[in-house]
């Protein structure tokens, strides 16, 4: 099945579809303007429907689950689920290898396909394509599992208590340059705190 079928949308102009799904590799007329266009209407389409969904959600909140919605490993996951992948054209070199299924190609691809959508019948027809092909994503969101990251939520916490933000402090770098292990000390002062923690 074609992507334009899974999408639930039939193209007033298939050149705009076909431009959305040609790599820059492939040569001239690539998607990447349409992926510009694509990434802007898809924060404002699903911002729209997280406003509507949660209406007592303040506003950082819906920044949030935004972010955790629209990322490239969900549209590298939501393109592939469309075959973008077997659609896409691609020059021979990175046919070679494995362009097809690199998730940034993926993902750049499903933005300029919903970026086509928009220029070809507008808004509204975009937001009606972002909200089918994330339908499953937004079924799942649930606002309170999705808890601030551990070095915002200690900078809030300070804040609120009229204390200065955290200092952070690289104190060792261990393992070969493509996997290091970085040793970092979070530092406040003010507390007479200081730990460490290591990680990629």
């Amino acid at each position: 099945m074609t992507p334009d079928r899974l999408l639930g949308y039939a193209f007033r102009r298939p050149e705009l579809l076909a431009q959305a799904l040609t790599h820059r590799s492939f040569g001239a007329g690539h998607n990447e303007r349409l992926e510009f266009v694509g990434d802007a209407v898809l924060d404002c389409a699903i911002a729209a429907i997280l406003y509507r969904r949660f209406p007592s959600i303040p506003e950082g909140e819906l920044s949030r689950i935004r972010a955790n919605l629209v990322n490239g490993e969900t549209l590298a996951r939501l393109g592939s689920a469309l075959g973008l992948g077997d659609a896409v054209r691609l020059g021979e070199g990175e046919l070679r290898s494995g362009g097809a299924a690199r998730p940034s190609i993926l993902a750049d691809a499903l933005e300029a396909v919903i970026g086509a959508v928009f220029l070809d019948a507008g808004f509204d027809a975009a937001h009606g394509v972002v909200e089918k092909v994330f339908a499953a994503e937004l079924a799942e969101v649930d606002p309170s599992a999705l808890a601030k990251d551990p070095k915002t939520g200690l900078q809030e916490w300070l804040q609120a208590r009229k204390l200065a933000v955290p200092e952070y402090a690289v104190t060792a770098v261990a393992g070969e340059p493509h996997a290091q292990t970085f040793t970092v000390e979070c530092r406040i002062p003010a507390l007479s705190i200081v730990a460490a923690g290591s990680g990629g």
